[in-house]
């Protein structure tokens, strides 16, 4: 009789114990949703955040642009907001657009920013009192060749890369014939101003008479022309041009920028 009271016992124990080890289970994994979902929440909630400041500079700025896509890497997100620290902040603009000087419009593609190293201690986020720095701040962004054409503003203006170089070539007419005209430009940045500067144009059976000469060298002074990127958000100013297949590339750089500030 006690073997058979016994035997009745051990599995009852070993099913409750299983039962509690499944309910545990499930506890943690709802828990563990729960918290991955209030992780997402925050980070998006921070996002368009970021977001929302950044297009208010746009607009102040009277230039236009797609809604800014941010992006906060590293995850858990919570556990950067307990630490105060973040490793990057990514901020796409598409189609951004604006005033350029001399009443002229430049377009860029796709402005690709990262902020590394953002201070964003806890009551800031709680509170929204306070700044968010990033430490450094990149942004590349590329400008195309028939843009850049048009803003020279020389008809039959042909402008590529090649072998690293910006050349360019055109139709020129000079005493009652066409000449096809090829030149290297130099690119460089100056105060935040591209400048764009064609030297060595030749063109194949091109006489060496002086007139037709003066007429060459007048042409490349037209080529020449100071581009003024659209102003950047987060305080980016121009630092590198160079050229590529898809067009003049440039490097925007910017050092403890307010990523929340109105002002930014």
């Amino acid at each position: 009789m006690s073997g058979e009271v016994y035997g009745t016992e051990r599995p009852r124990k070993k099913r409750w114990g299983r039962r509690l080890l499944i309910t545990l289970i499930v506890l943690l994994i709802l828990l563990a949703g729960v918290l991955v979902a209030l992780d997402r929440f925050a980070a998006g909630y921070a996002e368009r955040m970021i977001g929302d400041r950044v297009s208010e500079q746009i607009a102040d700025q009277k230039a236009t642009s797609e809604k800014p896509d941010v992006t906060i890497e590293g995850v858990p997100f919570l556990t950067q907001v307990l630490d105060g620290n973040y490793e990057r902040i990514r901020i796409k603009l598409a189609n951004l657009s604006g005033p350029a000087g001399n009443n002229r419009t430049v377009r860029v593609g796709n402005l690709d920013v990262n902020a590394d190293n953002v201070n964003a201690p806890l009551d800031t986020i709680r509170s929204g009192n306070g700044d968010i720095v990033a430490k450094t701040v990149t942004g590349t962004g590329v400008i195309d060749y028939p843009q850049l054409a048009e803003l020279i503003g020389q008809p039959g203006l042909k402008l590529a890369e090649r072998d690293g170089k910006l050349v360019g070539s055109a139709p020129v007419q000079a005493l009652g014939q066409t000449f096809d005209v090829s030149g290297t430009a130099e690119v460089t940045v100056k105060e935040g101003v591209v400048q764009v500067r064609f030297s060595d144009v030749t063109a194949a059976n091109l006489p060496n008479v002086p007139l037709i000469r003066n007429l060459i060298n007048s042409y490349v002074q037209k080529l020449s022309v100071d581009l003024r990127v659209p102003e950047l958000p987060l305080k980016l100013a121009v630092q590198k041009v160079e050229p590529t297949p898809d067009g003049l590339r440039f490097t925007a750089g910017a050092d403890n920028v307010s990523l929340n500030a109105g002002g930014l």
